[in-house]
């Protein structure tokens, strides 16, 4: 009965985002609010700035890019677990513990382009993750609705550096070729803002590891979602829930050899606006940051308790030269 509800969660929570997305667009109400926004002054064909504050919500991304010649510094922390029997407070709720760091720099090359190299523990057997990442605006969301969203295209390949496993040829870190360390992202991520205070995101995404444990997939797609609701003037509730489509049969295979449950990962949180930083306080059940990573291979469930807060901040630096 559970495993029933859990599926009909899932179709109900994408369903509520395409219809969102792809439904929503022809309300005038939301237009007439993005117009006000603009002060009534708004062009034909004038695009809608600012649909999210940070390039990412808490698990994924979001359609946002760097503007050109601007450095985005930022530090993402995940904790350990709250409650359950990794929890409570003889770890302090987590807070004695780790399960993820990762440090990166995001560069625009144009307004529309942004480079990114960043450095990850790893919340799995897979550590020492080195990224290389481009994301490139594709279709920019129109306030006269013209074009009703946004389309940004999201790759990403990172690289393990963590010592190769000699003595059991069935584990994820056997490697034995260089190649074998590498993972691939590729995502296309659909954004609208339908209000100066709402915006939603959708995600299809397709991953693919070049080497795993013995019986895992290779290839993985997956759909995530989420959304930003301004409370006030500084602070905005953000959300992102994540559903990867594994084989079930070698998912099956993979809990009973493991002893633990995959899980869909979702988050919750608070983002705030301070000066030129933007901090994100957040609750999690994903251990892992990378999304090669925390898709599929999150084996923590927050009806265990085995849910986190973490943080990010992020502080962004310009390099434009200004005119006097």
């Amino acid at each position: 009965m559970k495993k029933t509800n859990t599926k009909q969660f899932q179709h109900r929570f994408i369903a509520m985002l395409l219809s969102s997305l792809l439904g929503l667009p022809f309300m005038t109400r939301a237009q007439d609010d993005l117009e006000k926004e603009l002060g009534g002054m708004s062009s034909k064909g004038e695009k809608v700035m600012a649909t999210f504050k940070s390039g990412k919500l808490i698990n994924l991304h979001t359609n946002e890019t760097i503007h050109k010649n601007e450095l985005d510094f930022k530090v993402d922390h995940r904790f350990g677990d709250i409650a359950g029997s990794n929890g409570g407070i003889s770890q302090f709720f987590g807070l004695d513990n780790s399960t993820d760091i990762r440090i990166g720099f995001d560069y625009g090359i144009t307004d529309r382009l942004t480079v990114g190299l960043a450095r990850a523990k790893g919340a799995t057997a897979v550590q020492q993750l080195i990224e290389l990442s481009l994301k490139l605006r594709l279709v920019e969301q129109t306030i006269d609705d013209q074009v009703p969203v946004s389309i940004t295209g999201f790759l990403s390949h990172t690289t393990a550096a963590v010592k190769a496993n000699r003595e059991d040829p069935t584990a994820a870190t056997s490697y034995q070729k260089f190649t074998d360390r590498m993972s691939y992202v590729s995502q296309l991520i659909i954004a609208r803002k339908f209000s100066p205070g709402f915006s939603l995101v959708l995600i299809p995404t397709y991953i693919h590891r070049n080497y795993t444990q013995f019986n895992d997939q290779n290839e993985l797609f997956a759909l995530g979602g989420g959304g930003r609701l301004k409370l006030n003037k500084r602070i905005s509730f953000v959300v992102d829930y994540t559903v990867p489509f594994r084989n079930s049969q070698q998912k099956s295979y993979l809990e009973d050899i493991n002893l633990k449950k995959f899980y869909n990962t979702l988050g919750v949180g608070l983002e705030m606006e301070t000066g030129g930083h933007v901090f994100h306080l957040n609750f999690t059940n994903a251990t892992a940051i990378q999304e090669m990573q925390f898709i599929p291979e999150t084996t923590t469930s927050w009806t265990k308790g085995q849910y986190r807060w973490g943080f990010s901040i992020s502080r962004r630096f310009s390099f434009n030269k200004h005119k006097k």
